[in-house]
């Protein structure tokens, strides 16, 4: 049958990354849709999720080395070299599958996909060759950033972004610590509940949110305590926003950019007679934010509103809310962990029009903003363009704002007042924290 090798663990990989590739799909929604509608086992259908995530996040490398082996890459057609890509990278990183077994079933998979004949033979002899010949080193590129682009996967322009910040060592760190599989972070909606959770799981605390619970892995969307609404799945990092607002329980609270709704639903936990407005700019996504709301049983406290954040001004009138979350649209590059294609859907000029963006938002929410009310600004990216500058920048245009200095007992995340927190320094997504007030 033409459709067969679809059916397969690597042949269902396949699929996904030729959409991700080549179509740009989103690794995780690829992913999570064709897994859906599989019949695979657990446990193939976690190789699938294997084979992926890790193909995408080695890309770079993958395709160096691949380029010892093939002419001219041109030539193949683009699955011809997707299978190629993911067939190497189960070569190279996965121990524990033996080499004829990858091998056997890429060859397997070419026969049957393809549309002209040889490509099976291409496929067996550049695999056959990865798995008996040594391998090409990394010393031998001269070029520094180019090494590292190679060695970690990076795009040359993130590497130099990376450094120019950060520093070389630490940008070094950074990079390896993307390799570190994500860890599984909920967040406890009843304090209560806490203790039985972590002993019903094996989880541990974690070491930034008071609410979160972690785990190296598990699947714990399908347990009856998520079912329940006793947890959500939300980073740890994410879990630092909410607090800082320091909700008394009776403010109307603006969450400008709310979905899916887990810092939505987070605040609204806090609130007894207050409201929380979340906003967003999709009608799919706003539905996710109500049906997030149910589940944790705070629909009650939020009501959803299909609005463009920089129009709140236009829409809410002055002093209108005690309180606002822009937790802000941003080039994610926190989140490469997690969505490793990322990194090769960006490039270095998107900065420049994310911030112009983040200031406008920022512009709007403030004129709705009561005297003595805060803004915490929040993004899931670690560059400063995205974070420092642009709340120094709105605080340079608008003197009746003052910034607020933000704490934490891990001192290694504060810096000039802001949260702002690095991939490699406790595993989970970067992530940046700001405040202001209005004081006039």
């Amino acid at each position: 049958m033409a459709n067969d090798w679809k059916k397969s663990a690597r042949g269902l990989a396949l699929k996904t990354l030729e959409e991700v590739f080549e179509e740009v799909a989103y690794s995780n929604i690829a992913l999570n849709k064709n897994l859906k509608h599989s019949q695979l086992s657990d446990k193939d259908k976690g190789l699938v999720t294997e084979i992926v995530y890790g193909t995408v996040a080695r890309k770079i490398t993958l395709e160096w080395y691949l380029a010892h082996f093939i002419a001219d890459r041109d030539k193949l057609e683009k699955w011809v070299y997707d299978l190629l890509m993911l067939s190497l990278y189960q070569l190279l990183y996965l121990d524990n599958v033996p080499a004829h077994a990858i091998v056997n079933d890429a060859v397997a998979i070419a026969k049957n996909r393809g549309n002209k004949k040889g490509a099976e033979k291409l496929v067996n002899a550049v695999l056959r060759r990865a798995s008996t010949e040594n391998l090409p080193s990394f010393d031998g590129i001269k070029r520094k950033n180019k090494c590292y682009s190679v060695t970690y996967s990076v795009p040359v322009w993130l590497v130099k972004k990376l450094s120019d910040q950060f520093g070389e060592e630490r940008a070094v760190a950074i990079m390896e610590s993307l390799f570190v599989r994500n860890k599984a972070s909920l967040r406890v909606t009843d304090m209560a509940q806490k203790e039985t959770i972590k002993t019903a799981f094996g989880l541990h605390d974690s070491e930034l949110a008071p609410t979160a619970l972690v785990a190296d892995s598990g699947n714990f969307a399908s347990t009856d305590y998520f079912k329940n609404g006793l947890i959500t799945i939300q980073d740890e990092s994410s879990q630092l926003v909410a607090p800082t607002l320091d909700l008394q329980g009776d403010e109307q609270v603006l969450d400008a950019c709310a979905a899916p709704g887990g810092k939505t639903t987070h605040m609204a936990s806090y609130l007894t007679t207050g409201k929380v407005t979340a906003l967003d700019l999709y009608d799919h996504k706003l539905a996710l934010i109500e049906e997030n709301a149910e589940r944790l049983h705070v629909a009650d406290k939020i009501s959803t509103k299909k609005l463009d954040a920089t129009k709140v001004h236009e829409v809410f009138a002055a002093d209108s809310f005690d309180k606002i979350l822009v937790d802000a649209p941003c080039s994610g590059i926190g989140l490469i962990r997690r969505k490793p294609d990322i990194k090769y859907n960006k490039e270095n000029q998107d900065f420049a029009s994310l911030q112009k963006i983040q200031l406008e938002i920022l512009e709007s929410v403030c004129q709705t903003l009561r005297k003595g009310g805060i803004i915490t600004y929040s993004t899931c990216t670690i560059f400063e363009e995205e974070n420092f500058q642009v709340l120094q920048q709105f605080l340079e245009t608008h003197p009746n704002f003052e910034q607020v200095q933000l704490s934490h007992t891990q001192e290694a995340i504060v810096k000039d007042g802001c949260l702002w927190i690095t991939p490699e320094q406790y595993h989970t997504d970067g992530f940046f924290i700001g405040q202001i007030r209005r004081i006039l």
